[in-house]
Order: structure tokens, then C-alpha cells, then sequence
């Protein structure tokens, strides 16, 4: 049995058919060859996986397919180009918050929920924004650090977190 979903990815609107069992992880990357999802646990412990759903973070390994029908996903790939990076992946590499980079997408969709949802922070509060992401490289510090900085060049302007309208 399957069921068609239509949905937004990636500012595209696009309509396939899935397992009503069939995680969005697996539906993003083997249907739709959205290969910047990430496959890791497939517990939804990593982090790697992880989308933006209707601009709230989700593992995608733990969401059915059927769930994303008529909302909007946004992968890492609609966050910001080679050309013109997102503001959070500009301070991830000027802070060297990525080495093996394969943590990274998951890191940099969960800072920008964060901070589209956050006026004033601190170092822990973007502890526990991150906490549902693993990286066996960094050990952390620095993608703290890129947080960091991306509050301390913000603050005079709290309407607009990242920097953009």
C-alpha cells in the first residue's frame, strides 16, 4: 500500500508516492535523490538527518513520510549556496566549527531554528539547541564558538537574528 504526499522541498513543490511506514529520511534521499540528508543511527539520536519542518527541526529518520503532506521541508541544501552562504554556515567556517563536515548540515539546520526562535541567549542555552546533534571531530567548542558569534554581531539588531530580513 502507498499513499501520494505533496509537499514543498527545498521551495519546490513536489509529489511522490510513499510507505505510510516509510521514514522521510529514507523517502528524501532514495525517491527524491536528496542525497545532503544524511543517513547515521536511524534513531534519531545523531542528528545527521535532520530538516527543517514548517521551520521546526526534525530527525527525519523518526518522521513518517505521509507527515510531511501539504507542509514544507527545508534540507540544508535550501539554506545558502557555495555562492552565498547562510550567515550560520559563514560563521561555521570562519569559526573552523566543521572538520569531516558530514555533522555540519545537522549543526548548521539546528542553529538556525534556534536563532529564528531565540532573542537573547547564552553559551548554554546553544548547548541545548544543539544537543540532539553528534560530532565525533570537533568536541564541540568551536561550533559553540560560531554560535557565539553569530549573537555578539546580532545583538544590536534582535528584530532580525540572523542578520536577514
Amino acid at each position: 500500500m502507498t499513499v501520494t504526499v505533496t509537499f514543498e522541498l527545498d521551495g519546490e513543490s513536489v509529489t511522490v508516492e510513499t510507505r505510510p511506514d516509510q521514514p522521510l529520511r529514507e523517502l528524501l534521499r532514495e525517491s527524491l535523490d536528496a542525497k545532503q540528508v544524511k543517513s547515521g543511527c536511524e534513531s534519531g539520536r545523531c542528528g545527521v538527518c535532520t530538516v527543517l519542518l514548517d521551520d521546526t527541526v526534525v530527525k527525519s529518520c523518526l518522521t513518517p513520510a505521509p507527515k510531511v503532506d501539504g507542509r514544507r521541508v527545508r534540507t540544508i541544501a535550501d539554506i545558502g549556496t557555495d555562492e552565498d552562504l547562510h550567515p550560520v554556515q559563514t560563521k561555521f567556517v570562519d569559526n573552523f566549527a566543521a572538520q569531516c563536515g558530514y555533522c555540519t548540515p545537522g549543526f548548521v539546520l539546528a542553529t538556525v531554528d534556534f536563532l529564528e526562535n531565540t532573542d537573547e541567549f547564552d553559551r548554554e542555552d546553544a548547548k541545548k539547541a544543539i544537543k540532539g546533534n553528534v560530532c565525533r571531530c570537533t568536541g564541540y567548542e568551536k561550533i559553540l564558538d560560531a554560535i557565539e558569534t553569530l549573537d555578539e554581531e546580532t545583538d544590536a539588531d534582535r528584530d532580525s537574528p540572523l542578520g536577514t530580513e
